[in-house]
């Protein structure tokens, strides 16, 4: 690294003492009946491993990004340097390009087999925020970040923001905070719009990709409030239903090399294993959002036109 480059702390890794604290004091107090919320204990403990799992990986292996992103470096417009007015604006930048990576991630297949390990969990609490990928940097994630480094955004910079951004998630992903005042539930990514973004009725399906500004969820059309009348079903449509980190980590990732390769079929139909929304099947045989959505619509024609399903 050149000597001129600039230094950022390794936020999640000093944060991590913090998680276990907050997710053992979650723990101990939705027990005790004070604070609303669920926990598994085989399911936190596997949540908790998956997060370590998933720092290793970014020890081991982040070098991979890097290099990408290091690459783009050479070739950037400007320079924005650092300060705090320029780490506030990276910030900014860095939310809105999440925006767009997560909607990436529940719209292609490929990018889903990475993302599909955060919403395998079937409860909602602390522990959840921990149950990361471990095969992140072998997806192409990082190509999003890639129009800011262009612009002048120092790879290390965006690193560091990247981290602040998944900081500020951690604490959404809890049943023991309701609602938020209104001026911040309308601009901010809170536990609500969050609980909703990890249910599995068909309403909530691919919504509230935010991270920490649900403003570019309004913006581009894929807010939907959480409804006090239905509660989310968390987990996936199609459960894992395995303890198992190893498993967890990787089931889907197999599962697409398996489509790829299923026989007699064309390579237009290999492509889209990889790229097509997930559900897609080359005969029908699976249900993508889309199709579930319109279903559910189908059986409940009241509902037609509500937050979350189409007309």
């Amino acid at each position: 690294m050149p000597v001129d480059a600039p230094s950022f702390p390794m936020v999640l890794a000093f944060a991590a003492p913090f998680f276990v604290l907050t997710i053992v004091l979650e723990w101990w107090l939705v027990r005790k009946g004070k604070l609303a919320g669920t926990y598994e204990t085989k399911d936190a403990l596997t949540s908790m491993l998956m997060g370590f799992g998933n720092l290793a990986s970014d020890l081991a292996m982040g070098f991979i990004s890097l290099a990408v992103l290091m690459w783009a470096w050479q070739f950037r417009l400007m320079d924005w340097g650092v300060s705090l007015p320029i780490i506030c604006l990276a910030l900014l930048a860095q939310d809105f390009l999440y925006y767009w990576k997560h909607r990436a991630a529940h719209r292609v297949r490929w990018l889903w087999t990475a993302h599909v390990v955060h919403h395998s969990s079937e409860f909602y609490n602390l522990s959840t925020a921990l149950r990361q990928p471990w095969n992140n940097h072998f997806t192409g994630f990082v190509l999003f970040s890639t129009p800011l480094v262009f612009l002048g955004v120092h790879p290390l910079l965006l690193g560091f923001v990247g981290a602040l951004n998944l900081l500020y998630q951690y604490w959404i992903h809890t049943e023991a905070i309701d609602r938020l005042p209104n001026w911040f539930e309308a601009v901010f990514n809170t536990p609500s719009h969050h609980r909703a973004h990890h249910g599995t009725n068909p309403q909530y399906l691919d919504c509230n990709y935010a991270g920490i500004l649900i403003i570019w969820d309004k913006m581009f059309g894929t807010f939907v409030p959480e409804d006090a009348e239905t509660k989310p079903n968390y987990g996936l449509v199609q459960n894992v239903e395995t303890y198992n980190p190893i498993k967890i980590a990787f089931n889907e990732m197999w599962g697409a090399v398996k489509d790829v390769c299923t026989p007699k079929i064309k390579f237009s139909q290999r492509l889209k294993y990889l790229f097509a929304p997930p559900g897609w099947s080359h005969d029908g045989s699976r249900k993508s959002s889309a199709h579930i959505k319109a279903e559910h619509v189908a059986q409940n024609p009241h509902l037609s036109g509500t937050p979350g399903l189409p007309k």
